[in-house]
Formats: C-alpha cells, sequence, structure tokens
C-alpha cells in the first residue's frame, strides 16, 4: 500500500469513525474498490490512533476537567468509574473475540448486511425522546451495556458511534452526557487495541508504516475533528436519524456490488 492509498483510507477514517455509518466498514469497502489486500485489522488499528488523537484535541477540556476535579467533587469520581466500567466488557470482546471478528474483514457481503443493521438502529432515534441522566445519575449497567455495544461494533459495518450513542440514548442518558461518554470511552479502548497489535507491527516491519501509515494516521486526525464537530452539530439538532438513509443506501450498494462479483 503506498502513500496515496493510506491517506485515502485515512480520509475516509477519520470521517466515518465519529459519523454513524461504520468506519471498519466503509474501510472493507474502499480496501475493496482500491485493490488493497493489506492485512485488515493491522492498518485500520493505525488509522484509529489518528482518530483517538483527534479525540484529544476535540475533549482534552472535559478529560482535563474530570481529572481536575475528581478528589472535590463526586460527579467527576463517579463518572469516572463508569468510563472505567465502560471500557471492561468492550476489551474482554475485543480479547476473547478478535480471531472470529477478523474474519468479517474478509466479507463485504457481510459488510453491507450489517450497514443496513446500523440504519435501522439509528432510525429508531427518530421515535425516542431526550433522556433525563447525565453523568451523576448513569448507573454501572447503562456503562456495562454500552460497553457491549462498543464491543459488537467491532463487526465491519457496525458504527461504534453509532452504537453506543443508539444505546445511550435507549437507555435515558440526555444528548451531551451521550456524546461525551461515547467519544471518552473511545480513547482507552482503540489505545488499548492499538498497543495490542504493536507486537504484529513489529513482525510485519515498519517500513509500511511510513510508507502508507503515517500519512493515513495524519489524514484520519484531520478529518477526525471535522468529523466529530459536525457529530455534535447533527446531535445537537435531533437529525442523527438522517444517517440511517445513507447507511442503507451504502448497504443495498455494497450487497448489490459483492452479490454480483
Amino acid at each position: 500500500m503506498g502513500a496515496l492509498e493510506g491517506i485515502i483510507l485515512g480520509i475516509i477514517q477519520g470521517l466515518t469513525e465519529f459519523l454513524p455509518v461504520s468506519s471498519s466498514g466503509h474501510l472493507v469497502i474502499f480496501q475493496q474498490l482500491l485493490g488493497v489486500r493489506e492485512a485488515g485489522i493491522t492498518f485500520e488499528i493505525m488509522l484509529h490512533f489518528g482518530t483517538l488523537i483527534s479525540v484529544f484535541f476535540v475533549f482534552g477540556g472535559d478529560i482535563i476537567r474530570i481529572l481536575r476535579n475528581f478528589y472535590s467533587k463526586k460527579q467527576e469520581r463517579h463518572f469516572l468509574l463508569m468510563l472505567i466500567l465502560g471500557v471492561i466488557p468492550t476489551a474482554l470482546m475485543g480479547v476473547l473475540l478478535k480471531g472470529y471478528f477478523e474474519g468479517f474483514y474478509e466479507s463485504p457481503a457481510t459488510t453491507g448486511f450489517m450497514l443496513l443493521v446500523t440504519g435501522c438502529l439509528l432510525y429508531t432515534l427518530a421515535y425516542l425522546r431526550p433522556g433525563r441522566k447525565n453523568e451523576a445519575t448513569m448507573t454501572a449497567i447503562d456503562a456495562l451495556l454500552i460497553s457491549v455495544a462498543q464491543g459488537i461494533a467491532i463487526i465491519p459495518g457496525i458504527s461504534r458511534s453509532g452504537a453506543t450513542i443508539t444505546s445511550a440514548l435507549w437507555l435515558g442518558l440526555n444528548r451531551e452526557t451521550a456524546v461525551r461518554f461515547s467519544f471518552l470511552v473511545s480513547i482507552p479502548v482503540i489505545l488499548g487495541a492499538t498497543l495490542l497489535e504493536a507486537k504484529d507491527l513489529a513482525v510485519s516491519g515498519f517500513s509500511g508504516l511510513t510508507a502508507s501509515g503515517l500519512p493515513g494516521m495524519l489524514a484520519a486526525f484531520l478529518s477526525g475533528i471535522l468529523a466529530i464537530r459536525l457529530f455534535v452539530k447533527v446531535l445537537r439538532k435531533g437529525k442523527f436519524h438522517y444517517f440511517a438513509y445513507y447507511c442503507w443506501c451504502a448497504g443495498i450498494i455494497t450487497l448489490l456490488f459483492a452479490w454480483l462479483g
């Protein structure tokens, strides 16, 4: 994979990681279109690291607030505990089911079908009233269930942000808390997955990182910032379910291409 392909996939990753349209699904699709036969999970983790930096860039103030007020405010301690609980199921699913999930990256048809599923999940938000739970009142069960949803989103075609936001709103969190929890809980998960894959990167050699991975990471970082700001704007306006139409169209097109070879 060359630098140009890495940049293209990085832009796709950054835009789709935080919009509810499945970044992993789009990477599978565009790798097929570009003729890239790179192992899916390792290169994708690198692009995820680029988007991880964009989360720090946008939500750095929230991270500093939580850490600064950890000892003085009960709400900050409670929310940090919820974030810790929100990592555990996702991490366990990623470690124990990694080999099973990797097989999905070779199947565009599976990706297309899962995009249809994501669209159905997002569309339910059109009929969902905003919840009232906030950082201080969300429960451990809320955090654990959202984490399970995030773990399922390892499957390409299931949107991570879509799964976590949808589950958070179903559980009664208000929009602001759902957004903040969704993005902050992704930080340790993406970082842990990146470290877990480091041994595979060392085995395959680091020359490929310079050729495609590093430019891709930079592209993912810049486009990720743009996507986060668009994401928050759309959710605040209550138009989040509009992404369902895109997922349905993308899923149908992907299935048609897969069936037609």
